[in-house]
């Protein structure tokens, strides 16, 4: 019986391009396993959207002189190409400016408060004389208090993960003029967090499907205590409060703040696609049914908003389903250098898609994918990576079977075959075992692991024809060859399956080749099927090379310029 499948991605501030390091942190894992989820006939809703009202983007606003609508505007419309050129396959990526996000923002907040799991206080807030105004907590740099790396933002510690108040830093600084900053009370409201100590560390005990990672750092951070947390500020740019609340005159110009309502965006977005759907009701199957389960896709950085911070919401406002699992991956790095967009050390996504293929950064980043730690990208892995596994594994497989048929058996697949014998045999069952291994991988988000069983499969049918070898059988024995090149096809076409939630637009080719119509996303993961589909006698098409191999130059080349300006 299909499943359902919620699949939430985190929301990329809309201040600049994506880099390698966001693509590798979430939306490719993301990717990946909702168009697996999809080929096993599963009901799969995949959201997301630009973060429209983090500080980053008021940021640039403020250093281009811009208001802050015009950079999401300008970004957004970016991320959005690039989804398309990667082929990240969202249901919906949306932006949290809009007036679905606010109405269910400002829900969510009298909902809580109402319940008493939001109230007014008072607080210290970093305030600039040399701004001449309260800071967001991102324009507040420091030392973290606990790890002390002296980069820490007033929010967050990339360093260690916590998560900070800008009065916690050491030697706080303004971002904007450097100049320390004096803390003066303001009135705010609280989110109650405390209340929802117990209930958290009872509901994570049943996670012993988490990553290491996210358990580790998840109850590390419950065992600390959990704070109430501010979750207004006195900005002019984000979700304003409740028009009609008893205290909305007292607490005018102040705005929701992002770490509260971006979370949120993962219920509005579903809502949104409802009513793009034109069934306004469907959501409630991704958000009310027990048996869906809910997956968030997230960088190591996300963590305790997603497992302790946003559960605790949930539970406050009752009715909805708290989180499955919280996949979250490690950091890439770049040339052995964390990436920093303010040193201009990044590798931005766009620049590479004007230069290259999507599918081979995808297998770049797949096979490498920083699931249990952190890992590296190199052009110069990248070049031996696409030469010596794409080119010379799964292209040549593709090359060596599909031109030789097709040259060979008048641009079909092969008819009278002889019978087969063990070889076949064992290369089908062989198929069949990889097909239910990769599945296993993508079910419990190993990446790395199904695009390497994939690949071992692929090695093993190289190798499957090397023995065989038609090209030799065919002087003599033509029957022979048929057989081996049938075999081969029929592998090829449980190939094109497990591989194409990894590398689509390669899979969809291999897909044409076959002389299968369609587009392969509506393809069965199921061998029997696959198997049954290549039928002797059927048309093949004639087939052109998967992948180009890359000079090795190319890889000095680009080493030296990794900080193409955003």
């Amino acid at each position: 019986m299909p499943e359902r499948i919620f699949i939430g991605v985190a929301w990329p501030y809309a201040n600049g391009p994506l880099h390698m390091g966001h693509i590798a942190g979430c939306y490719l894992a993301a990717d990946i396993f909702a168009r697996y989820h999809r080929m096993k006939g599963n009901d799969v809703l995949m959201v997301s959207g630009s973060d429209a009202h983090g500080t980053p983007i008021t940021i640039r606003a403020d250093q281009e002189g811009v208001a802050p609508q015009a950079v999401l505007e300008r970004y957004h419309a970016q991320f959005l190409d690039t989804w398309r050129r990667l082929g990240i396959s969202f249901d919906l990526f949306t932006d949290t400016h809009t007036d679905n996000h606010r109405r269910i923002v400002q829900d969510f907040f009298t909902t809580l408060k109402d319940k008493d799991y939001i109230y007014p206080d008072t607080m210290l807030l970093a305030y600039c004389a040399g701004c001449n105004r309260f800071l967001p907590d991102r324009y507040v740099e420091g030392t973290c208090p606990h790890c002390r790396n002296e980069g820490a933002r007033g929010d967050q510690c990339d360093a260690c993960g916590r998560t900070l108040d800008p009065i916690e830093l050491l030697n706080p600084y303004c971002s904007i003029c450097r100049a320390t900053p004096d803390f003066r009370e303001s009135e705010h409201y609280f989110l109650r967090l405390s209340a929802f100590q117990q209930p958290l560390l009872d509901w994570i005990e049943s996670k012993e499907h988490w990553r290491p990672n996210v358990a580790n750092q998840t109850s590390s951070f419950l065992r600390g205590g959990l704070k109430d947390r501010a979750i207004t500020r006195d900005l002019t740019w984000g979700v304003p409060l409740p028009p009609d609340g008893p205290d909305a005159v007292r607490f005018q110009g102040k705005r929701i703040y992002v770490w509260f309502e971006a979370v949120i965006g993962y219920f509005s977005a579903a809502v949104e696609w409802a009513q793009r759907s034109g069934n306004a009701d469907a959501w409630q199957d991704y958000w009310q049914d027990g048996d869906t389960r809910s997956y968030y896709f997230i960088g190591k950085d996300n963590i305790p908003f997603h497992s302790i911070i946003w559960p605790a919401m949930l539970m406050g406002y009752g009715g909805l389903n708290l989180p499955y699992d919280v996949p979250a991956n490690e950091f890439l790095s770049l040339e052995s250098r964390k990436f920093s967009t303010s040193q201009n050390w990044a590798l931005w996504v766009p620049d590479y898609l004007d230069n290259y293929d999507p599918d081979p950064l995808r297998y770049m980043l797949s096979i490498n994918m920083p699931e249990t730690g952190d890992t590296d990208f190199s052009w110069a892995e990248f070049v031996r990576r696409n030469n010596d596994e794409l080119v010379a594994t799964w292209g040549n497989l593709v090359n060596r079977v599909l031109r030789f048929t097709y040259r060979n058996f008048d641009g079909q697949i092969p008819v009278d075959a002889l019978p087969p014998e063990d070889a076949e045999t064992a290369l089908l069952s062989a198929a069949r075992r990889g097909m239910d291994a990769v599945a296993d991988s993508l079910e419990h988000t190993r990446f790395r692991a199904g695009i390497s069983q994939a690949f071992g499969l692929a090695q093993e049918t190289n190798r499957y024809l090397d023995s065989r070898a038609p090209w030799q059988a065919i002087k003599t024995d033509r029957a022979h060859a048929a057989r081996s090149l049938g075999t081969a096809i029929q592998v090829l076409n449980c190939l094109k399956v497990m591989l194409s939630p990894y590398l689509p637009f390669t899979g969809q080719k291999v897909h044409d080749f076959l002389g299968l119509d369609g587009d392969v996303t509506a393809e069965p993961w199921d061998f029997d099927a696959l198997i049954a589909s290549i039928r002797p006698g059927a048309p093949l098409r004639n087939p052109s090379n998967l992948y180009t191999k890359l000079d090795v130059a190319a890889a000095e080349q680009e080493a030296g310029r990794p900080g193409v300006p955003a």
